[in-house]
């Protein structure tokens, strides 16, 4: 059995066909983790969502800023834009099926030595710190206030994590780190704007802000993280422990797959 790690889909169902194609990976043998945007811009939705359910028996799959939209967009909490790619998925006749399937995923998963995530971990959290925020959404998003969720989930404040946060505001910020997360100050305080390999200009007297990653006592430092969310990147982190996986198929680049077992790099081009 070998386990195989893959950059944000987004309905390019093509190039994720010819990069298992390219590995023989082999359902029921071999395990796919997803780092999730598994929709949305891509021209293929539908059929992306239809493929990953029909092998999820050997599909780990952590949610995304565009999966939560998917949902939310069907929960009548936010209309859809024209560049979304969705409404295929939203008219289908199993769309009741797929969307709770969905609505069932993670935001972390952990095993193997690995933990995998969409966006990433801010500093101020351990990796047992993270995955007891994650467990707080899920419950929401598995819970009969999953609507009340996916309605007030939007919107960047607070944009740092405080430990007496509750409500709304609680489950915002954690859903932002685990799903909408590049840049961020050394305490966690979120820039949600800046979305290149470098941040967009600072107003004077504003701490500086960095990637996620890159901040000297970052509490989940040395732990081995999957993620995907930053096609600026093009999956370099310059730290070996941290697997960026979105090599930015959707806008031109590649689909990329990762060995857990043996680092190996595996792509199409888009």
């Amino acid at each position: 059995m070998t386990t195989w790690a893959v950059g944000d889909i987004q309905g390019c169902l093509p190039a994720l066909r010819c990069v298992l194609e390219k590995v023989d990976f082999q359902p029921g043998r071999d395990v796919l983790w997803s780092v999730g945007d598994v929709v949305n811009r891509g021209s293929d939705c539908l059929g992306t969502l239809r493929f990953l359910y029909a092998m999820r028996d050997s599909l780990v799959m952590v949610l995304g800023n565009h999966d939560l939209h998917l949902l939310a967009t069907a929960a009548g909490a936010r209309a859809l834009s024209p560049s979304d790619t969705l409404r295929v998925v939203l008219d289908a006749p199993d769309r009741d099926a797929l969307l709770s399937w969905v609505a069932e995923r993670p935001l972390l998963h952990r095993e193997h030595g690995y933990t995998l995530v969409h966006a990433g971990i801010p500093p101020q959290w351990s990796v047992h710190e993270a995955a007891a925020r994650a467990r707080e959404v899920e419950e929401a998003l598995r819970s009969p206030r999953r609507d009340d969720f996916l309605h007030n989930m939007y919107g960047n404040d607070p944009a740092l994590w405080r430990d007496d946060l509750s409500g709304m505001a609680r489950l915002r910020v954690i859903t932002n780190y685990f799903t909408r997360m590049r840049f961020c100050t050394a305490e966690g305080e979120l820039d949600l704007t800046s979305k290149g390999d470098s941040p967009d200009p600072r107003p004077p007297g504003a701490p500086a802000v960095g990637p996620w990653f890159s901040h000297p006592g970052r509490k989940s430092a040395g732990e081995r993280i999957i993620f995907g969310h930053w096609a600026a990147l093009q999956g370099k982190t310059g730290d070996p422990t941290l697997i960026g996986l979105d090599t930015g198929c959707v806008w031109g680049g590649a689909m990329t797959l990762y060995n857990l077992d043996t680092g190996e790099r595996v792509s199409c081009d888009c």
